[in-house]
């Protein structure tokens, strides 16, 4: 009996795309580009060309311009007409790129929101136990989504709900502002309540009293040494 052919499972290799993301230098194939960037006079000086930012040039004069700086023509707006162009380095264009991206995407703060529950007949030993979480919550800079629950006939206490929602805003004022007034959602009545910014704790502002003051004497020690 033969050897069976093809018994392995196949490996699929993930082809990485290296297109590039813009049309560059022979790939603009339109007759007439407007040429952008901040870098164009610079550009003239150096070959001595009449080049102005914002006309519009034949693209194969841009494409030898491009050539002869050793750098790329790159199409930023195709949709344009004619489409906009600039001479740069298109390798570094794409890394400065993504490092803006980068630097957006640590700069955008994730929102975390907590939620309490309470019930309509919650007592205040229950109450103060979620009270003190909420008020955690919201010093460690979440929001906190309050809510009472309303359970079969407990629907008639709507009115101990919202009283209950209202004190639990009362209390939290001085580190929480509600977004809205507690409102009715089917059978919950919710509250949103976002944290508030945080003033600098008097320990962060003597530290910064003190730099300055080390700044400022060092200055004057400098000034004196050279008197």
């Amino acid at each position: 009996m033969g050897r069976r052919r093809g018994g392995g499972r196949r490996r699929t290799f993930r082809r990485e795309d290296t297109a590039p993301k813009h049309r560059i230098n022979d790939m603009l194939r339109v007759p007439e580009v407007r040429l952008v960037g901040d870098n164009v006079a610079d550009i003239a000086a150096e070959l001595g060309e009449d080049i102005s930012a914002g006309n519009v040039y034949d693209t194969r004069q841009v494409k030898g311009w491009a050539r002869d700086m050793a750098l790329d023509l790159v199409e930023i707006s195709p949709n344009a007409v004619p489409p906009v162009a600039k001479i740069i380095d298109y390798k570094k264009f794409l890394y400065q790129q993504k490092q803006r991206e980068k630097e957006l995407k640590a700069n955008t703060v994730k929102t975390v929101v907590k939620e309490v529950r309470f019930g309509p007949n919650m007592g205040d030993h229950d109450f103060n136990f979620k009270l003190r979480h909420a008020r955690e919550f919201l010093e460690d800079g979440a929001k906190v989504k309050a809510y009472v629950h309303f359970r079969g006939r407990s629907i008639v206490f709507k009115d101990r709900g919202e009283l209950l929602l209202l004190r639990f805003m009362k209390e939290l004022e001085d580190v929480g502002t509600a977004e809205a007034m507690p409102k009715m959602e089917k059978r919950r009545m919710n509250v949103m309540i976002q944290p508030k910014k945080r003033k600098k704790s008097d320990a962060a502002k003597k530290k910064t009293r003190a730099k300055e003051a080390d700044a400022e004497l060092e200055k004057k020690l400098n000034t004196i040494e050279e008197e």
